[in-house]
């Protein structure tokens, strides 16, 4: 009797602490997700006082980085309340999120073009960076990563039962768009789209570098920024990399399956969409002045960008 209920105490203190666990690690993780959206939210609404490219490019960063830090946030914590979830509701959840992920090296690739042209060819910026080629330019992002994701849909709606669409799984990619051929077509994309945007940080680093020698500080900074371009675009290719890591970290630590878990989420889902206020927000003087006073409680003031 005695080990009977010694045995159920046990089993109620290791359920409880399961339940503390998962209640601290979701609330710090929705916690992270409503900071950093928080910040992102104040950074749109700074930078959309005064429409510029410059800015309509930050912007459409910044909000991709909500729209799929919000994805991500939404796909970890329904991971541990009820695992998986209907297949359906993970096709849209994972295509909302993959847009985005493959938009944002896209635009970080534009902005440093962007950055070279004011650098290299300032006579030209005015003719060649205007508000609606911006707008035509995040158009075309938003097509091409529409035609890399269509394939993706209409071989699974084509392939996959009626059944399937019912069923309930744990919400990751690979789960939902199932065949072969699509996995391989994404790893490839994957691989040519990081490619070609390393190319053109590279490119328009090296074009800057050579101008700061004989250019104003502005060439300086210009470089600096392309610099912190490779490191987000570094911080985002995590994401294509999400389940190696994850293998990896468990075949190093077998008996922490839950904290492996928890810790490549942070890293790869949190993480990435930190820099992006950091870098263009907390770094910017317009914008930390703007942040104090919505922090601090104060009015903020229509300014001039």
């Amino acid at each position: 009797m005695n080990g009977s209920g010694l045995g159920g105490n046990s089993t109620s203190q290791a359920a409880r602490g399961e339940f503390s666990s998962l209640f601290l690690k979701n609330a710090l993780t929705i916690g992270l997700c409503v900071a950093i959206n928080y910040i992102n939210a104040v950074l749109v609404h700074t930078f959309t006082l005064n429409l510029n490219p410059r800015y309509i490019l930050y912007i459409h960063l910044v909000i991709n980085d909500i729209i799929l830090l919000t994805m991500l946030t939404l796909i970890h914590v329904l991971s541990y309340i009820v695992y998986s979830i209907n297949v359906s509701l993970c096709i849209l959840l994972a295509m909302i999120g993959t847009y985005s992920s493959m938009s944002n090296p896209m635009t970080l690739a534009v902005m440093a073009i962007e950055c070279y042209i004011a650098i290299c060819h300032p006579l030209q910026h005015s003719r060649m960076c205007t508000v609606k080629k911006t707008y035509i330019v995040i158009a075309c992002i938003w097509v091409m990563c529409t035609f890399s994701l269509l394939p993706d849909l209409s071989v699974t709606l084509a392939t996959e039962s009626p059944e399937f669409f019912h069923s309930r799984v744990f919400c990751v990619r690979d789960n939902v768009f199932r065949d072969q051929h699509l996995m391989e077509k994404t790893d490839v994309s994957n691989a040519v789209l990081l490619v070609v945007v390393w190319g053109v940080l590279l490119y328009t680093y090296f074009k800057i570098l050579f101008a700061a020698q004989s250019v104003s500080s502005d060439a300086k900074k210009a470089r600096n920024t392309i610099l912190l371009h490779s490191f987000q675009l570094t911080l985002s290719m995590l994401i294509f990399v999400k389940g190696l890591i994850g293998e990896g970290l468990i075949f190093l630590f077998p008996k922490n399956v839950m904290a492996v878990r928890f810790a490549v989420a942070l890293l790869v889902n949190i993480l990435p969409r930190l820099v992006t206020p950091l870098v263009y927000g907390v770094r910017d003087k317009i914008f930390r002045k703007y942040l104090k006073q919505h922090l601090f409680g104060g009015k903020g003031n229509k300014i001039d960008l």
